[in-house]
């Protein structure tokens, strides 16, 4: 029984840290992205795989995981504001942490990605 307790502690501990929101990512609703979008020019990447329809005026396409191999293709100035999205938002997360580990601290991830996107009638390239 004290090995179930013990057990039990350990899972809930585990999923609690994964649940506290990243202090250097911000997120951002489908309508905040699309006024901004509107308003602003914005580095926008979209980090799904595999490769999904575009939110207009993404600049550009790397998968979540490949965000190391890519760096160079981001902007050199690592206060620029990046805005990540892909399908449902985890991999937008995973993308986040990668570029604040690269140095990078001005980061967005569109809360709900593409689906809520498409859910809040924005539109696609």
């Amino acid at each position: 029984m004290k090995k179930l307790y013990i057990a039990l502690a350990f899972i809930f501990m585990v999923t609690g840290y994964q649940l506290q929101k990243a202090s250097y990512l911000k997120m951002i609703s489908p309508a905040e992205l699309h006024s901004t979008l509107q308003n602003q020019d914005i580095f926008l990447v979209d980090v799904h795989t595999p490769q999904q329809r575009h939110i207009k005026g993404t600049d550009l396409f790397i998968p979540y995981n490949k965000i190391e191999q890519n760096k160079d293709k981001f902007p050199k100035d690592k206060n620029t504001a990046i805005y990540l999205y892909c399908e449902g938002g985890p991999m937008g997360n995973a993308a986040a942490k990668a570029l604040h580990e690269a140095g990078y601290q001005n980061l967005f991830n569109l809360e709900g990605g593409a689906r809520a996107w498409k859910k809040a009638g924005f539109d696609f390239e």
